[in-house]
Parts: C-alpha cells; sequence; structure tokens
C-alpha cells in the first residue's frame, strides 16, 4: 500500500484510488454524485484532499451493506465539510439504517423462502404467486390486473 507523506495534504486521482481500492472510474463516479469533492489545478487536473479517503471508505461500506448512494450522500452532507467521517458518525449513522436493512432482510428471506415453490409451479400467477403479489396487496384493491395502476374515467 502507497503510504502518502504527512507534507502532502492533497492526493491526485490515481493516488486516491490506489489508496481507497476504488476504482478511478468509481471515484468520478461518486464525485459526479456528489460523495467527494475536489478542487481542479490550472492543468485541469482533480486533487483531493486527505479527508476523501475516509469519506471513500465510508461510502464502500455503506454500499456493501446495501444503502443507496442518495442515502449516503445525504448522510454526508449532515458533515461538515474538510473532516473526515469519526466512528461516532458511523455509529449515528449506521442507527439510521438498520431499521431499513432489517426490513429489506425480512423481504429476502420471504423471497428466499418461496422461490423454490415459485420455480416448482412456474405460473407467476398475479392472482396467487408471492413473488408477484405478495401478500395479495393488490387482490385486496382490484380485480383484473393487480399490477396495472387504477385509471379514473372522467366524462
Amino acid at each position: 500500500m502507497p503510504q502518502i507523506p504527512e507534507k502532502i495534504h492533497e492526493l491526485t486521482v490515481g493516488q486516491l484510488s490506489a489508496r481507497s481500492g476504488a476504482a478511478v472510474s468509481a471515484l468520478h463516479f461518486y464525485e459526479s454524485k456528489g460523495l467527494i469533492t475536489s478542487r481542479r489545478t490550472t492543468g485541469n487536473q482533480r486533487r483531493y484532499s486527505r479527508d476523501t479517503l475516509r469519506r471513500v471508505a465510508f461510502v464502500r461500506a455503506a454500499q456493501r451493506v446495501g444503502i443507496p448512494l442518495a442515502t449516503i450522500r445525504d448522510a454526508l452532507a449532515e458533515l461538515p465539510e474538510e473532516r473526515t467521517p469519526t466512528r461516532e458518525d458511523w455509529s449515528r449513522l449506521s442507527e439510521k439504517w438498520r431499521s431499513e436493512l432489517d426490513e429489506r432482510i425480512k423481504q429476502l428471506n420471504r423471497l428466499r423462502d418461496h422461490l423454490t415453490d415459485c420455480i416448482g409451479c412456474g405460473c407467476l400467477s398475479l392472482e396467487t404467486c408471492v413473488l408477484s403479489n405478495p401478500d395479495d396487496v393488490f387482490g385486496e384493491r382490484l380485480t383484473g390486473s393487480r399490477l396495472m395502476a387504477e385509471q379514473r374515467q372522467v366524462y
């Protein structure tokens, strides 16, 4: 792992990529989505402050557990500029995300448990299939195609 001398306060995109393990294209993508920022040199080269290393690590950890980029961006926006996310920041934000992740796990478990039944029957029935129509929520409201939006007739 290349070491960056303490006297260097800014990183090139290549240095940031090497240190963070994120591809250069991923770093450009993160910047386009407002997750990290850079300044441009007179030669139009990107320069990232050292705290961007921690921000990239924060983004990648949140992505690994399935947090959407928009949610990550909103979380990072709550932090002061030029400050790396701390353990306390991560703890506070991860607590907010816990219930969302618990709900996703519940949904994935339900899908996993019913996947074999669905593959076995192959019908994908809108009336009975737990994958196409979970908990028959559409059947309680409408007849006919359950996944079509209701259309109101205007006379």
